[in-house]
């Protein structure tokens, strides 16, 4: 194959398939280069017809312009973000900054746009359909906000601000994953260890075989190392060593400090909304949102402050009683929270988090989560061991249902030391049709950080991977049931604060038994989850639910407030969190510590001015759950209504529309208050 055929859909792999093991990290460079030069060829020919503009001479052309570069720049962060190596991170402020300068090439074309203002004003004399219509406002709008209409000493002051934005976002991400790796925990004694699971222990005790200590044991600040250890060890001052350890990666030290970056980020952001007409940065990104105004979002928190602090407030309360009772003294510091919170769960509900984990063994999950879009959707998955990986833990599958080929699904799902913390999902191809029929199908990613096996046991998940899985496979779900004509409005290609509607929804179905008894069985004997333990599980579901919902408030109003500032002056980075957090804290604040450094959702993703979001699709997926509910979990025809009207619509409507037409009503906007027992 060409360097370009690698990334091109039509090349002899089964479904167009990327082939990773003919991709090197030092090539990246020359595939980007290679794949602008051949998208501006052709988007010059587009922009130069002598025919006059039309939708499909014009928008419909662009659309299918650039494939093979959105699908080499995609897998190139991706790979950045999961199998990070020197020439890729050495490759990022090129790639970042090549992409940025054909970005502002395209939509600061003064020809180009005026084709696509010509057909903006002439649509309704075409006839076009209602996706038709939303691609057409989408491609006017996207030129506008990025420039089009600014004047030319404008035009070159925003590509400036572009390139330095394009290079900082992966760098915060970089300098994170490089903090997180650089702090190992030690315990040389097996004292040390008392009231960690076995899983925990053998974890660490293989992690510090791989670093050449076999006879320590090593704790991490990945996840799958750090929760258990927060949650479990009785060991107070080792839980604040790795508390405070977390809590101050890039932060303490100059090596991957993103103090910098983030007030940066966050003043050409600004820079950049002025520049652009808006008084600030989430006024801009709010004008493409359901939420449409800051006002709005902030009214919307609002709602939930209160309710969930005084939630919060009291659970605290009742939390320090129990800590007095057990140890003689009620401080609860933030490194006592996890530990002293599952030993009373476990004293109100008879279970430990430990006692679910032998039921959630990793592959038994994943073909529960099939199971599960077998019964909603009729979706069948088969192991496509013929499709090439970029690193031996991904495996890939083959969905299918009546009508033949959905989709390809990856999933990558263990933590390494060159892969960023967290979970997401990705795609490689949208899904997309030139000529009328679904030629492209989608091939989408699940990404995620579980828990690894060891010698002596498999991958077993706790409660909360579950239904983080079940949340990735929403989003997997949203892409690969789209049946869209236009890949720009396809699959999650939606208003953000309703992206997660179809991630959210599915968390649902992970607490229902039906559900459940498909996969969670004993890893060793098969039985099924006893009744028991189920009921339990259930009970705690709005355990330290006020909690919860104060903190995705607070990380919300932490998001606005770097957002939100229309002084222009960006607010010191520990007085940001102080003003922020201050009102809303039910724990002590610790000293040299920061959130804002590891916020990698607003300074590194697609969440600035928009963390909000989370909350906003839960009021969504209340309600819309609320009728699975009351239909029937697996209802065929609701199943049906919320494939049809939600997941395979994408963003060819207003989202407001979709919903309505699904649940056959506007939100009921007490539905999360209620679900979360706060009213």
């Amino acid at each position: 194959m060409t360097e370009l055929q690698l990334f091109s859909i039509d090349n002899s792999l089964p479904h167009g398939a990327i082939p990773f093991n003919q991709i090197a990290s030092k090539d990246f460079v020359s595939f980007i280069e290679k794949g602008i030069a051949e998208t501006k060829a052709t988007i010059d020919k587009i922009k130069k017809q002598t025919a006059a503009p039309t939708f499909q001479n014009t928008i419909a052309a662009m659309e299918f312009s650039g494939l093979t570069l959105d699908r080499a720049s995609g897998v190139f962060f991706n790979l950045l973000n999961c199998c990070s190596d020197p020439e890729l991170e050495e490759a990022s402020d090129k790639i970042s900054t090549l992409l940025a300068t054909f970005s502002n090439d395209i939509q600061l074309d003064a020809g180009l746009f005026e084709r696509i203002k010509t057909v903006y004003n002439q649509q309704a004399s075409e006839n076009l359909n209602s996706e038709q219509k939303m691609v057409v406002k989408k491609y006017y709008e996207d030129f506008v906000r990025n420039g089009a209409l600014l004047n030319e000493k404008d035009k070159a002051t925003l590509r400036g601000l572009d390139a330095e934005l394009a290079q900082l976002a992966p760098k915060f991400g970089q300098n994170l994953l490089k903090a997180t790796n650089a702090f190992l925990m030690t315990v040389d004694r097996k004292e040390d260890l008392a009231g960690l699971p076995d899983s925990a222990i053998s974890a660490a005790k293989q992690l510090a075989e791989e670093k050449g200590q076999p006879q320590a044991w090593m704790f991490s600040l990945h996840a799958p190392s750090y929760i258990p250890f927060l949650t479990y060890a009785d060991h107070r001052e080792l839980r604040q060593k790795l508390w405070t350890a977390y809590n101050q990666r890039a932060y303490v030290g100059d090596d991957f400090n993103n103090g910098p970056l983030c007030e940066n980020i966050s003043r050409l952001r600004f820079e950049r909304a002025q520049l652009l007409g808006y008084k600030t940065h989430a006024d801009f990104v709010l004008s493409r949102r359901m939420a449409a105004t800051p006002k709005t979002v902030y009214d919307f928190l609002n709602t939930i402050v209160t309710p969930a602090k005084t939630a919060a407030e009291k659970e605290i309360s009742e939390l320090k009683v129990f800590k007095k009772k057990l140890s003689g003294t009620d401080e609860i510091m933030p490194w006592d929270f996890s530990y002293y919170a599952e030993k009373l769960k476990q004293s109100l509900f008879n279970f430990s988090e430990e006692d679910l984990r032998p039921y959630f063994q990793l592959e038994a999950v994943i073909q529960g989560v099939f199971e599960h879009a077998r019964k909603l959707f009729g979706l069948n998955f088969k192991d496509a061991t013929n499709i090439p990986i970029y690193h031996p833990d991904v495996k890939v599958f083959e969905v299918s249902d009546a009508n033949g080929f959905v989709g390809l699904l990856y999933f990558d799902v263990f933590p390494r030391e060159n892969k960023r913390g967290g979970a997401w999902m990705t795609t490689f191809l949208e899904q997309g049709s030139t000529d009328g029929k679904n030629q492209y199908r989608p091939h989408v990613s699940i990404v995620c950080n579980f828990t690894k096996p060891t010698s002596e046991n498999p991958s077993l998940l706790n409660f909360n991977e579950v239904q983080t899985l079940f949340h990735e496979f929403g989003h997997g779900l949203h892409s690969l049931l789209s049946n869209c004509h236009y890949p720009s409005v396809a699959g999650t290609n939606v208003l953000w604060d309703f992206v997660e509607l179809p991630s959210q929804i599915m968390e649902n179905w992970a607490l229902e038994k039906e559900t459940l008894h498909t996969f969670a069985k004993h890893y060793k004997t098969g039985a099924l989850l006893p009744d028991a333990l189920y009921n339990s599980l259930k009970a705690s579901k709005n355990f330290l639910s006020g909690y919860a919902s104060l903190r995705q408030v607070s990380l919300s109003m932490i998001d606005m407030a770097w957002h939100h500032t229309e002084s222009g002056t960006i607010p010191d980075i520990d007085l940001i969190e102080e003003q922020v957090m201050n009102p809303l804290r039910v724990l002590p604040h610790v000293e040299n510590t920061n959130f804002s450094v590891s916020f990698s959702h607003i300074f590194a993703g697609g969440y600035s001015a928009g963390y909000y979001s989370y909350k906003w699709a839960e009021v969504l997926d209340a309600d819309a759950f609320a009728l699975f509910e009351e239909m029937g979990i697996y209802h065929p025809e609701t199943a049906k209504k919320f494939r049809d009207e939600i997941l395979s619509r994408g963003g060819t409507d207003d989202p407001a529309v979709l919903f309505k037409n699904f649940r056959g009503r506007s939100p009921d906007s007490q539905a999360l208050l209620r679900r979360s027992g706060l009213i």
